[in-house]
C-alpha cells in the first residue's frame, strides 16, 4: 500500500486500515519509525469534509513545528494553531494545540471542539509525566462519545492495557498497533577516557583491572583522580563518517559552552552558507539580537558547522538552527532533550553527555522511555544502515547491570497520573450532577489500572476522598454554594492554573482599584519559577508597588499567597515593559536567558486570555486589554503573537 509516494510499513497499514474503519488507534512505535505518517492520512482523509482534526502535542516547539508542515501541504487557510498565547485561525478544519488546551476545552466544553473527527495524541506516553499526565488522562475522559482517538507514543510495553482502558470507558472500538522494528537498527556504544569508543563489556573489565597508579602508590599520597571523559575527544574520533551529530546535554548553558569548545579547534572545513543564512533569517528581525550574547556565541560556531538549539533561544535563532540542522549543514548540534519531541531531524549518530539528569528535584538516572526517546533521533531513514548512540561514562560513578539495563529495551510502562484539579471540579460541578460526577471519577485511567474491567466497583470512599476534600475548601470560600458555582465559581471555573488566587484577585472587588502595572506584577508572581542562580541588577521599589504590597497585607487570602514574595524582584521584568521601555531594555537587568524571559511574558499573555474568557466585568476587560497591548508591542518582531 502506498500513501504519498511512501511504501507503507505493515503497522501504518494496519493503523490505516482501523481509521477506515472508524476506530480510535493506539499506536506504539519506537521513535524515528514513521509514526506521523498515520497521522497525516487522518488529516488527509478528513480536509475535505466538514469534520474537523485535532491534533495535539505535549510542548509548543512541537506544536509550531506541525503548524508548518501542515500549512504547507493544506494551506494556511486550512490549519490552526493555538497554544495559549498564540491564536492562529482557531476556526480551521485542521486545528493543532498543546495538549493542555484541548484538555481546556474538553473540560469545559467548547465550542471550538464540537463535529470533531479525530483527535490525534502526539507523544501520549507524556501521561506518565508526574506533573502533567493527568492532563492527557482528562482528555481522553471528557472528549465527546463521537470523536475517535489516535494515539502516537514511543514503545509502550502496556500499550494494549491503555487501549483497553479507552475502548472501555468509550464504548467504541480501539486498535493496538504495536512495531519494534527499526528501519535503521541502532547500535549502541560508550565512551571511555581510556578505551575511547566501546563496549559497555570493555569497559566493565577495564574497571575491575587496579590502575598502575593506585597499586605503586607511595603511602600517604592521594590516590589520583579518575579522569571525566572529554566530549572534544570523542568528536575527534567520531571522525567524518559518524556525522551529522546530536550531542544531547541536559544543561542549556553546557550545550552553549561545549559548542564553543569544539569550535575553537577548527576540526571542520570553515562553510559560510551557514552564517550568510543566519544574516537572512535575522534581516528583519530587531538589530538588538545581533548583540545578544547567544547570538554571537552562535555566528562564531556556525562558521565550523557546529551549533547548539535549548529551550532558552528566541524563536528565531531555534528556528535558524532547526533550518540549518535540517539542510544537513550541521556537522555537530549541541541540544537538550527538547529536541528529541516530535521534531522529525535525525542524525546518524546521538551522542549522551551524561545519563543522568536534573528533574527539577533532584539528580537520576534516566528512565528507559528517556533514554530511548533521544537514542531514538539516530540514523537517517534512506540515507544510514546503522545509527549509533553514544554514552559518555564517567567511570567512578559507572553501574554496568544499571546501564546495561537502561540501554537494552525500552521496558518503562505508562501509569496513570490522574489527581483531581480544583478547575475540574469546578467544571464537574457546574455541568453534573453528584451521581453523574461519582461516574466520570471512576473512568481515570487509575481506576482501571486497578481494578481492570471493574473499574465500576472502586470503593466510594477512596474515589471520593480528594473530591470531597476540594469540593469542602470550595464551599467554604464562596465558589460552590447549594451544589451551584457562584459568580466565582464561574469565573475559575475557565482558569487553568491558581484557580481560588485567580478568583479572589479578579472575581472579586480586589480587582477595582488595581491598575495594568499593578496586574502585571500579580500575574507575572504567579508564572515565575525562581531558581537560585537567577540574578537581578534593578528593582522598582515605587509607590505602585508599595500599594499592591499593602493591598496583598489586608487580604486575609492573597497575604497567604507564598509566590508573591518573589515580586520584589519580578519589578525587574516589568517596570521598563509598562514604561515603554524593550525586551532587551530588561534582558540587561537580569542574567536569565532570553528565551525563559519570552517563556513568562508568554504565560502571563496566556493568563491574560484566560481572565478575558473567564470575566464579565467591562472595567476588567479594558485594563487586561490594554496590558495585552503593552506586552504584545515589548515583543514585536521577536515572537509571534496571534
Amino acid at each position: 500500500m502506498k500513501f504519498k509516494d511512501f511504501t507503507l510499513d505493515p503497522f501504518q497499514e494496519e493503523a490505516i486500515k482501523a481509521i477506515e474503519e472508524n476506530n480510535s488507534v493506539v499506536v506504539s512505535a519506537p521513535t524515528g519509525s514513521g509514526k506521523t505518517l498515520v497521522a497525516d492520512y487522518v488529516i488527509h482523509k478528513n480536509h475535505t469534509t466538514k469534520k474537523r482534526i485535532i491534533y495535539t502535542a505535549p510542548i509548543k516547539a512541537l506544536s509550531n513545528q506541525k503548524y508548518k508542515d501542515f500549512s504547507k501541504e493544506y494551506g494556511e487557510n486550512h490549519v490552526g494553531l493555538m497554544t495559549g498565547d498564540i491564536v492562529i485561525n482557531p476556526h480551521a478544519q485542521v486545528l493543532i494545540m498543546t495538549t493542555e488546551i484541548y484538555r481546556n476545552m474538553a473540560i469545559s466544553q467548547d465550542e471550538a471542539v464540537k463535529d470533531i473527527a479525530y483527535v490525534i495524541f502526539d507523544e501520549v506516553h507524556y501521561i506518565n509525566d508526574i506533573e502533567r499526565g493527568y492532563v492527557w488522562e482528562e482528555s481522553i475522559i471528557y472528549s465527546n462519545p463521537a470523536v475517535r482517538f489516535l494515539c502516537l507514543s514511543a514503545t509502550i510495553p502496556n500499550a494494549e492495557e491503555f487501549s483497553q482502558w479507552i475502548q472501555a470507558i468509550k464504548k467504541h472500538t480501539v486498535k493496538t498497533v504495536v512495531s519494534t522494528y527499526r528501519n535503521v537498527p541502532l547500535k549502541h556504544l560508550f565512551y571511555d577516557y581510556e578505551l575511547g569508543i566501546t563496549t559497555l563489556e570493555k569497559i566493565r573489565d577495564a574497571k575491575a583491572i587496579p590502575r598502575y597508579e593506585s597499586i605503586h602508590r607511595k603511602k600517604g599520597q592521594r590516590p589520583q583522580r579518575t579522569p571525566e571523559p572529554n566530549h572534544l575527544d570523542l568528536i575527534k574520533e567520531l571522525g567524518n563518517d559518524k556525522l551529522p551529530c546530536l550531542f544531547f546535554s541536559f544543561s542549556r548553558r553546557d550545550c552553549q559552552q561545549k559548542a564553543e569548545e569544539l569550535a575553537k579547534k577548527r576540526l571542520f572545513k570553515p562553510d559560510q552558507r551557514l552564517l550568510s543564512y543566519l544574516r537572512e533569517k535575522l534581516e528583519e528581525a530587531p538589530s538588538d539580537i545581533q548583540k545578544l550574547k547567544s547570538t554571537q556565541t552562535l555566528r562564531e560556531t556556525l562558521s565550523q558547522g557546529v551549533a547548539f538549539h535549548h529551550a532558552g533561544l528566541l524563536p528565531v535563532i531555534k528556528e535558524t538552527v532547526e533550518d540549518l540542522f535540517s539542510r544537513g549543514w550541521i556537522n555537530v548540534l549541541y541540544t537538550t532533550e527538547t529536541f528529541a519531541v516530535g521534531i522529525n531531524m535525525p542524525a546518524k549518530t546521538v551522542c549522551f553527555n551524561s545519563l543522568r539528569k536534573y528533574d527539577g528535584i533532584s539528580f537520576r538516572s534516566l528512565n528507559t522511555k528517556e533514554y530511548f526517546q533521544i537514542a531514538g533521533r539516530a540514523g537517517r531513514r534512506g540515507i544510514d544502515t546503522i545509527g549509533y548512540v553514544i554514552s559518555m561514562i564517567f567511570r567512578p560513578s559507572f553501574n554496568y547491570q544499571e546501564i546495561r539495563h537502561l540501554t537494552a529495551k525500552d521496558v518503562e510502562p505508562i501509569h496513570s497520573q490522574f489527581r483531581l484539579s480544583i478547575n475540574t471540579v469546578l467544571n464537574l460541578v457546574e455541568q453534573h450532577d453528584n451521581n453523574e460526577i461519582e461516574h466520570i471519577l471512576r473512568l481515570s485511567f487509575f481506576s482501571f489500572q486497578k481494578f481492570g474491567q471493574d473499574y465500576d466497583k472502586v470503593p466510594t470512599k477512596v474515589l471520593l476522598a480528594r473530591y470531597n476534600s476540594i469540593r469542602h475548601r470550595l464551599d467554604k470560600l464562596g465558589y460552590v454554594k447549594d451544589d451551584k458555582l457562584t459568580e466565582k465559581g464561574q469565573f475559575s471555573s475557565r482558569i487553568f492554573a491558581d484557580e481560588i488566587t485567580f478568583g479572589e484577585i479578579f472575581a472579586t472587588d480586589f480587582q477595582k482599584d488595581l491598575d495594568e502595572y499593578q496586574i502585571f506584577l500579580l500575574l507575572a508572581s504567579l508564572v515565575y519559577e525562581p531558581r537560585e542562580m537567577h540574578k537581578f541588577k534593578k528593582r522598582f521599589l515605587d509607590e505602585s508597588y508599595a500599594d499592591l504590597q499593602r493591598k496583598l497585607k489586608n487580604n486575609e487570602y492573597l497575604s497567604r499567597e507564598k509566590k508573591f514574595l518573589q515580586m520584589k524582584n519580578i519589578t525587574a521584568l516589568l517596570h521598563p515593559i509598562y514604561h515603554g521601555k524593550t525586551f532587551f531594555d530588561v534582558m540587561q537587568l537580569t542574567n536569565l536567558l532570553e528565551g525563559d524571559l519570552i517563556r513568562i511574558y508568554a504565560q502571563i499573555l496566556d493568563r491574560l486570555g484566560q481572565i478575558r474568557k473567564a470575566s464579565t466585568n467591562y472595567e476588567l476587560l479594558h485594563r487586561i486589554e490594554n496590558c495585552q497591548k503593552i506586552l504584545e508591542k515589548s515583543l514585536e518582531g521577536i515572537y509571534l503573537v496571534g
